[in-house]
């Protein structure tokens, strides 16, 4: 069928010239920023830093790549660049974990603010105009990415045990699963519950990071989440059973 954006068998455009360009300046402002946030007292050896700052450079090189091949569009915009700040903000969280320091206010700080560049990427891309299935996935991968290493966080830092990683790696057991049974990689209609349960996962593990709740507290806020994260996945599966080919 032809595509009616593209004209019968076309392929997105190939991103412009310029795009390598850009993806570098959004890397060394990555970059820059973890440093920022080492010098604010996060904790962590300097060949932590090291290796999370060679981590983060690997992703943006997989980024460029994959931009390559599916971007649609001539420049990555302030949403791509919002996306790639909020992934050096992950890659910052693992280099205290090197050297054994979880959890903390300046987690929790540092986590704060990439929580809230959650809601500027998506609001860039439409307001810009840049709007891509890339982009939603690119968003997507960062977010579970935050969440995994929150979690490990919560895990290594806190009283609660490694039934907090529940947290962390239910979308990647997903993602294992359709593996196995394709049907399970159809794409989902948006559903705004599916937002809704992945800032209350990311605002209950930021706060898990913290020492305001209490053991009791912290354990009931995990597992509140735990169950609605569940339920979100459990309510995707069927929808995707059901319209299964």
């Amino acid at each position: 069928m032809p595509d009616p954006d593209h004209g019968p068998l076309a392929q997105p455009p190939r991103p412009a010239a310029g795009i390598p360009a850009q993806v570098a300046a959004s890397a060394a402002m990555g970059v820059l920023s973890m440093q920022a946030l080492r010098l604010a007292g996060m904790g962590g050896t300097a060949g932590g830093w090291l290796a999370a700052s060679a981590l983060y450079l690997a992703c943006c090189a997989m980024i460029l790549a994959q931009m390559r091949r599916s971007y649609p569009h001539d420049r990555i915009g302030g949403c791509n660049a919002v996306t790639l700040l909020r992934a050096a903000v992950t890659c910052a969280l693992l280099a205290p974990l090197a050297d054994g320091a979880a959890a903390g206010w300046a987690v929790a700080m540092a986590g704060l603010v990439a929580l809230a560049l959650d809601g500027v990427d998506g609001w860039l891309a439409r307001r810009s105009g840049l709007v891509s299935g890339f982009g939603a996935r690119f968003d997507m991968e960062v977010d579970a990415a935050f969440a995994l290493t929150l979690a490990l966080h919560t895990w290594l830092g806190t009283t609660l045990g490694p039934e907090v990683l529940l947290l962390g790696v239910l979308r990647y057991g997903f993602v294992a699963a359709g593996t196995a049974l394709p049907w399970l990689r159809a794409d989902l209609p948006q559903r705004l519950r599916r937002k809704a349960i992945c800032v209350l996962q990311l605002a209950t593990l930021l706060l898990l990071q913290t020492p305001l709740p209490s053991h009791a507290q912290a354990g009931f806020l995990a597992w509140l989440a735990t169950a609605a994260l569940a339920l979100s996945f459990a309510l995707d599966i069927r929808w995707l059973w059901r319209h299964r080919p």
